[in-house]
């Protein structure tokens, strides 16, 4: 069977998945990515190498099905706000296409699967993931309350670091503080980018971000935390004892993060959206640079 007959048959079966896949953005990957590569990093140094198949199935695909669970839970919290910006007023829940109830059931269905996964570690990651989906299932509100939500997603996406260490039966040590500590910095750099794109639907809405925050010293806050990332990454290396690979993906990224300034210099929003999905290929650097050290060492 091609794949367009496979389509065929799929939307004649099932003609709500294409929304489904819209509610829970899996044909907009970036949000996977950009919690899976820190997960990745704190995995392959946990183990010092490749940490087997079942922990990177189970980190891998529990990323996968966390931000699938995220996203619902953003599009539901902000049903009411979506149709009234450009970029999210064809979500599912805005055109009626699905209802709350769908996804409710949809995410009821992708945390449990998420649950058995984790059931098969430890006590301890399990505790930390049920941390996790807590902090996750607020953060959408918090663009309501406060100018730094972007702190909390930092948060949030920094909790499969620990969850890689214990799930290897480690203590959560000091590279572990500086790599969530790398991580949130990151993330507030990145998600200001994003929040660059709807700043001004979210004036207009009475919404808080990081980038009204910021103002006209977006672009400078950016650069600096930018550079923080990087320089606690050396610190990072440094505990972790990782060589030269891992330095070379650091420079990888770095490249990467200057290209980004230049992305965002006149803050036009398809430009602030090109330097937040960049930060992909960011991540990839340094997850390469770990995987390269320990592949020579």
């Amino acid at each position: 069977m091609s794949v367009d007959a496979l389509r065929a048959h799929v939307l004649s079966h099932y003609p709500r998945t294409p929304d489904y896949v819209e509610l829970t953005r899996l044909n907009r990957p970036i949000g996977i990515y950009l919690l899976l590569w820190p997960t990745l990093w704190a995995l392959w140094i946990a183990a010092e190498g490749f940490p087997g198949w079942h922990l990177f199935l189970v980190f891998t695909i529990g990323t996968v099905l966390t931000r699938s669970a995220g996203c619902i839970v953003n599009d539901i919290a902000d049903r009411k706000f979506d149709g009234q910006v450009k970029r999210t007023s064809n979500r599912p829940l805005v055109t009626g296409h699905l209802n709350v109830p769908d996804a409710l059931t949809l995410m009821a269905v992708l945390l449990f699967c998420a649950l058995l996964l984790v059931l098969s570690t430890n006590l301890k990651t399990v505790a930390l993931a049920a941390m996790a989906a807590m902090i996750a299932g607020i953060y959408p509100f918090m663009k309501r309350y406060i100018y730094l939500p972007q702190v909390v997603l930092g948060i949030a996406f920094s909790c499969g670091i620990p969850m890689a260490f214990t799930a290897m039966s480690l203590p959560v040590s000091e590279v572990v503080g500086l790599l969530m500590a790398a991580n949130l910095i990151w993330t507030v750099a990145y998600d200001t980018e994003y929040a660059m794109v709807d700043r001004d639907d979210d004036l207009r809405l009475g919404l808080k971000s990081s980038a009204i925050l910021f103002a006209e010293m977006d672009k400078t806050v950016i650069a600096v935390l930018q550079a923080l990332f990087l320089v606690t990454l050396f610190f990072v290396a440094h505990q972790a004892s990782l060589g030269w690979p891992f330095y070379l993906g650091c420079a990888c990224a770095a490249g990467l993060l200057i290209y980004q300034q230049f992305l965002i210099i006149d803050r036009k929003r398809d430009a602030c959206f090109a330097a937040f999905r960049n930060n992909h290929w960011v991540g990839l650097s340094i997850f390469l640079g770990i995987v390269g050290h320990y592949a020579i060492s």
